[in-house]
This record gives structure tokens, sequence and C-alpha cells, in this order.
């Protein structure tokens, strides 16, 4: 084997083992022409650039902790804390089963979590009672991760996306969304942005979303070898916080090191799209 195949086996062999969990015996979800959604759709696009998918996915994060519902929800029913790599790989491995895996997979997936969400239940510290079944909630965690995977898209992918897609990536996620009892579900992306904007009143900080966030953006697991790639793909999805939402989390866009930032995320991007494509010719 040359050494650039070796190279390239490798890198993909890394992503793979990342965001597949092999003690518990998992592979990576395969592609299926019984897909819920075809071949052709947008979110095959999008759900399908691992280097976009984790900027958008930590951006996302930011997000949605900002609510304080689903703050709740991750802080007092999951060890997300001591296990931000599982988390990812549980939010990963759902989206690859919904978009490209074997329709009765993704049907298994979906049913999972709504037994999952049923169980959750809690009361804030304030006396609010929150459950995680509740439509509302579900609705503002789609629309975060959703809005936050295009934009990442987008923005290191396929910066000239027409409008047209972006409404169709939001038709495309909404079926999923409603089998997870989201409601109400944007279809456009002027229906998504509005949504958002809707919530912004419910939004809020404390030293509970303060510490996620933290670990989000440095991650316990960081080896030598791989924060330089966190470094980077964390700072990327900050970049892409919406101005009010790194404000709230007291997060600094680059600024003058912008150029930087995006240009080793792209390199990072194209060098796995490279790998994965010769993989796919295999």
């Amino acid at each position: 084997m040359n050494p650039v195949e070796a190279l390239r086996r490798n890198l993909v062999e890394q992503v793979r083992a990342t965001f597949n969990d092999r003690g518990k015996g998992e592979a990576p979800v395969q592609r299926s022409d019984n897909a819920m959604l075809p071949s052709t759709s947008v979110a095959w696009r999008v759900h399908g650039d691992v280097t976009t998918m984790m900027v958008g996915g930590m951006s996302g994060l930011l997000l949605e902790m900002l609510n304080p519902l689903a703050l709740a929800g991750v802080w007092d029913h999951s060890n997300f804390r001591k296990d931000m790599l599982g988390r990812l790989r549980r939010t990963a491995r759902f989206l690859a089963q919904t978009t490209f895996g074997e329709r009765a997979e993704a049907e298994a997936a979906i049913a999972r979590v709504n037994r999952i969400h049923a169980a959750v239940t809690g009361v804030l510290p304030d006396g609010t009672a929150y459950r995680a079944d509740d439509p509302r909630l579900l609705s503002w965690i789609h629309v975060a991760g959703s809005r936050s995977f295009l934009d990442g898209w987008i923005r290191f992918g396929e910066p000239g996306m027409s409008r047209d897609d972006q409404d169709r990536y939001f038709a495309e996620v909404a079926d999923v969304a409603r089998l997870l009892g989201s409601d109400p579900v944007p279809e456009t992306r002027a229906q998504a942005d509005a949504l958002i904007e809707e919530f912004r009143g419910e939004l809020q900080t404390s030293d509970r979303s303060r510490e996620v966030a933290r670990l989000i953006l440095h991650p316990r697991a960081t080896t030598l070898r791989t924060m330089p790639v966190q470094a980077v793909i964390g700072q990327a999805a900050v970049d892409q916080l919406p101005r009010w939402a790194r404000s709230m989390h007291g997060l600094d866009a680059s600024g003058v090191t912008r150029p930087a930032v995006d240009f080793a995320t792209f390199g990072l991007a194209s060098t796995l799209r490279w790998a994965f494509a010769a993989e796919a010719r295999r």
C-alpha cells in the first residue's frame, strides 16, 4: 500500500472509530435505497459531510443549551458531562439512521428516542416543571440543530446554496421532527429563522449553561493529536452562532483570526471529503 492510500485509510478509520462505539458492536450506518429520504435529497448532502456536521453539531448544542428546559433535561438525566463523546456519537448515529439508513432502522431509532423522552421529567431550580416530550421544547431542539447543520454546510461546503435548496432541506427533515413529537415544525428557511427569533425571549444563561458550553468546546477526552482539530472546529462553531447567542454565552468570535480558522476548517473538510470519496468508490 502506498503512503497516500495508507493515510487515506487511516483518516477514514479514525473518523469511523470516533463516531461508532465498537465496544457496543456499532458499525457505520449503511446507506440504503429504502431510506426515509432519497439519495437525491438535500439532507443527504448536508448530513453526509463529516466536518460541517461537527461544526454544525457543536454550534447547535451551544444554541440548544440556552433554553433552560433543554439544559435541564441534559443536566438532570444524562451523563453528558462525563461522556461528551457518547452524546455526540448518539446524535450523529441518529441523524445517519434517519437520513441514510434502512427505513425500518430509522423507525426503530425514532421509537427508541420517543421512549426515552417519555420517561424524562423534572423541575427547574425555579420550580418550573418540564418534560422531554413537550412538543414546543422538541421544536426548539429541532430548529436549533437543523439550522446549525445547514449553516455549517453552507459555510464550508456549498456557499452558493440556493434558497430553494435551503427550503427543501427544512421540508425534508420536517417529517422526522414530527415523528419525534415536535410542534411547530418549520418547512422553509424563513420559517426556521422566524421560529428561532420567537424563542429568544425564553433563552437564558446560568452557571449550568456556562459549564456545558465549556465541556462542548473543551472536552475532557482531548489528546495531543486531536487538540488542534478540536480547537479549530470549536472556534468555527462559535463563529457560526448568531451574535446574540455568542454574547449570551460570553464567547468571542475569531475576529482578525477568522480567515485562519476558516482556512483550517476548509482544509479539514476537503481532506475528509477526499478520503471518503475514494472509500465510496471501493
